[in-house]
């Protein structure tokens, strides 16, 4: 192989992880390493590691471009539905009625408004857990419009999502004994220019607070949650931006 030859590949190589299309490099950064098992579920916009134990996602995962920020399929008239790619027990309409808590979304409907199919399955019971109202419809909701507001400014990044569980012994609601999460956890990656990333950690609480109080780098992220984001990331890239925690750095 020539010099030239053997640059060209290096370049190649280097673009797969600098803010290319490749569908492949998509798929592999969408899939995470965690420390608990999960039945690996691929959805149309999205990938989700199920745990039938908790009857919660260990993460959901997707990519979001400028085009996936509008659309004209929106959530009314849909409802959250049993995923019958899963066994049973798991969770079900009822086990939310009278709970006090809310059906949060991981990959939030708002994104997923660029297609009918994609917003069917943003309402899977796999891709919810229980959330207090106030934090769905509140500092959680606003980081959702924040994570779109990038995805137009930097045109496509990667975000991964999912609960925290602090306790050794958890609440649960409904029969079928739903988690309720202590916390959540939000880590988002993008390749466009320079790369970078940065973390958040939400309690499952009422509260009302700016973003930069739940700003963690993916690092801290990853030892609150045991799991191991962006794996496929080459090394030096994975070490420079998941130690990372400055909001001033994102448009």
């Amino acid at each position: 192989m020539t010099i030239v030859s053997l640059l060209a590949v290096i370049a190649a190589s280097a673009c797969i992880f600098l803010g290319t299309d490749s569908k492949e490099n998509d798929r592999e950064l969408l899939m995470q390493r965690g420390k608990q098992e999960g039945q690996i579920l691929h959805r149309y916009a999205y990938v989700t590691s199920y745990n039938k134990d908790t009857r919660l996602p260990n993460w959901v995962a997707w990519y979001l471009t400028k085009d996936h920020t509008y659309g004209p399929h929106k959530r009314q008239g849909l409802r959250f539905e049993e995923d019958t790619d899963v066994p049973t027990p798991r969770t079900t309409y009822l086990d939310y009625m009278q709970s006090g808590y809310s059906r949060g979304h991981m990959c939030p409907s708002g994104d997923n408004k660029w297609s009918q199919r994609a917003q069917q399955e943003s309402f899977l019971y796999t891709n919810c857990c229980p959330q207090l109202y106030s934090l769905n419809a509140g500092d959680w909701n606003d980081l959702e419009i924040r994570c779109r507001e990038w995805a137009k400014a930097y045109g496509k990044i990667y975000i991964v999502c999912g609960p925290v569980l602090f306790n050794k012994k958890h609440r649960t609601i409904g029969k079928n004994k739903v988690v309720v999460p202590e916390a959540f956890f939000k880590v988002v990656l993008c390749l466009t220019g320079k790369p970078k990333a940065i973390g958040f950690i939400y309690r499952n609480e009422e509260t009302k607070k700016p973003i930069k109080s739940y700003v963690n780098s993916i690092d801290q992220v990853e030892r609150i949650t045991g799991i191991d984001f962006f794996p496929s990331l080459p090394d030096d890239i994975e070490k420079q931006v998941e130690a990372q925690a400055d909001i001033s750095e994102w448009k």
